[in-house]
């Protein structure tokens, strides 16, 4: 399955950062991760700093699918609102899940400080925006559920918005627990510094069997190399749907365009990133070259093909909707590319182990918190590893 089309903007921006050789010989390890995007990559730190040897294994240039992709806005806020959330799961459970999305952003800065990376990680306002007049009613109820909960939110109406970052909406929840980042750059960064203690990386990596064993499993690649391993941790997003026995996500497509670059971007939209209640909704956020990155126009996904033939119309319906909101602002699309998410029931991920692969892991990031679930999944998987209690894992678990 391709994960995106033409060539996204991360990719243009940074090129192929890093490349890594195939596997040309038997090897064995404690942890094989299958997937080398910002999931794996967070993986294979989170276990390499808890002592495991581990081989991380990729079928394409490493960060080169979804994750070169993303927008990588970074939110504690799921796709269901949290309101919405707990009588599906508990207001605890729901909570625990928001507020863990909420300590991931702050670990990733922390990441991002001790590796002095240079990906772009920078702190914003969050603004979840009314649509329509008739959403916000929805986003106040939304609002009074975060704010009894401890989450720090203010309400900005009509005339506030339009002062304060000169667009032209009902109302919007402001959070400031949000932040950016370059996501094809920070996986990099992270491989980069995970080698340097001891992590093996291979990419071009086809699986082609695969036996569990009562020790471990075994695994075959396309060139006949076997791999002798304690554990798997699958970190391969979307495509895991190809895998697995149960449907547990819905792959639809999704767009975004980048601007060219403006000679002055106001202060206040570089401060925000924002996204609203349509459905789809519409994401926006802006880069550290001064490009505003918008994206949405969500389909279900059906083929590469069809996908991609949709790419010009989409976005110019963008650019319609980004000129719609911010009627001062002189936006002119750049580049445009498309790419492959999920949604599942709850807007959760699949964390953990699955009864039909023994000795495995999954790290099913879904949705629009894709990476923060992926630092919240390392931090679980490792202590299940490590044999330390994982409670979290029932609320992200497979057959919920």
């Amino acid at each position: 399955m391709k994960t995106r089309s033409k060539e996204p903007f991360w990719l243009l921006k940074n090129g192929l950062i890093q490349t890594y050789p195939s596997l040309h010989q038997s090897l064995t390890c404690d942890v094989l991760i299958v997937g080398g995007g910002i999931t794996g990559a967070l993986m294979a730190w989170s276990l390499i700093g808890a002592g495991f040897d581990v081989v991380l294994i990729d079928r394409r240039d490493v960060a080169t699918g979804s994750t070169a992709a993303s927008t990588a806005m970074l939110q504690y806020e799921i796709d269901t609102a949290l309101h919405q959330l707990i009588p599906m799961i508990g207001e605890e459970n729901a909570v625990q899940a928001y507020q863990s999305c909420r300590k991931a952003i702050r670990t990733i800065e922390q990441l991002v400080e001790g590796l002095k990376s240079r990906s772009g990680f920078v702190r914003k306002n969050s603004l979840y925006m009314a649509a329509v007049q008739a959403d916000e009613e929805f986003l106040r109820q939304e609002f009074e559920t975060r704010r009894n909960h401890g989450f720090p939110v203010e309400w900005l109406d009509r005339k506030a918005l339009r002062n304060r970052f000169g667009l032209a909406a009902v109302g919007a929840i402001c959070s400031s627990d949000a932040a950016e980042i370059d996501a094809y750059r920070f996986a990099h960064d992270l491989h980069r510094a995970s080698v340097r203690k001891g992590l093996r990386i291979f990419d071009h990596v086809e699986i082609v069997s695969l036996d569990y064993t009562n020790r471990g499993a075994r695994v075959i690649t396309g060139s006949q190399v076997m791999i002798d391993t304690r554990k798997i941790v699958y970190c391969t997003g979307y495509e895991s749907q190809e895998m697995l026995p149960e449907k547990v996500v819905d792959l639809k497509s999704t767009f975004a365009i980048a601007s060219e670059p403006f000679s002055n971007l106001p202060a206040e939209l570089r401060s925000i990133l924002l996204w609203d209640t349509q459905r789809p909704y519409l994401y926006l956020r802006t880069t550290d070259d001064n490009r505003v990155l918008v994206g949405g126009g969500d389909i279900p996904f059906n083929n590469a093909a069809i996908r991609d033939e949709l790419i010009e119309s989409k976005q110019e319906m963008l650019t319609d909707q980004v000129r719609q909101l911010f009627p001062d602002l002189p936006f002119i699309p750049d580049q445009a590319w498309a790419g492959t998410f999920g949604e599942t029931k709850d807007g959760l991920p699949y964390i953990g182990e699955h009864p039909a692969f023994p000795n495995s892991y999954f790290a099913l990031g879904f949705g629009g918190n894709g990476i923060t679930f992926s630092v919240t999944a390392a931090e679980l998987i490792r202590d299940r590893l490590l044999g330390k209690p994982a409670e979290e894992l029932r609320l992200y678990r497979f057959g919920r």
